[in-house]
């Protein structure tokens, strides 16, 4: 029997997650925030591939609302809508994001975090052991303008997903830390998600 094209537009829709289906307006999406704590400057455009870009897709996947699926290969995270949609946004992966897999929830939130090195990292790098008491949050934090707080059975796993003050390293591998988005998008994305939450790692 022949396949109608709309039969078959509508067939690989189903098939592919991750597709956008309506073009996001990326300059409102990355306007200048001047009302935090520390001001965002608008981000400049070309510093982010397109695809790499916050935007709503189609997303197929037996996750239910609310989760965070976390595509270590892929450099993607998704919050999934329902109905068949997610946000998804581009983020860069260090070490620890590598070395992370499973289920989890988000323990905690907070807003411009302050930062301490995991005694790893001070292990590897003097740099690192410098901040043994921590670092106050702000511009130059590695944790960006927001972190959700990865938890299992009650305890921390010391995984972050968090924003970066390096928009260059979005998409990449990076040599530290967990899970990095651009500022504007772990905003939008702290402003979802709730204290309880379940959170998916996807790793190769």
């Amino acid at each position: 029997m022949p396949i109608s094209r709309r039969g078959l537009l509508l067939g690989m829709s189903a098939l592919l997650a991750g597709c956008s289906t309506d073009a996001p307006n990326h300059v409102a999406n990355y306007a200048a925030i001047p009302d935090e704590k520390f001001p965002l400057k608008a981000m400049p455009l070309d510093k982010v591939k397109p695809e790499l870009r916050r935007q709503e897709v189609a997303y197929e996947g037996p996750h239910k609302p609310g989760t965070i699926v976390v595509d270590t290969p892929a450099r993607r995270l998704y919050y999934v809508l329902g109905e068949g949609r997610a946000m998804r946004y581009g983020v860069g992966v260090g070490r620890e994001g590598l070395a992370f897999a499973g289920s989890a929830y988000v323990g905690r939130k907070a807003e411009w975090p302050r930062w301490t090195p995991t005694a790893n990292m001070m292990r590897r790098e003097e740099r690192y052991r410098k901040l043994a008491g921590g670092l106050e949050g702000g511009p130059w934090n590695p944790l960006g303008a927001r972190a959700v707080y990865l938890y299992r059975g009650g305890n921390d796993t010391h995984f972050r997903i968090h924003g970066t003050n390096q928009p260059e390293s979005i998409g990449l591998a990076m040599s530290s830390g967990c899970v990095r988005m651009l500022n504007h998008d772990i905003i939008d994305l702290y402003e979802r998600v709730n204290v309880g939450d379940r959170v998916v790692v996807i790793q190769a």
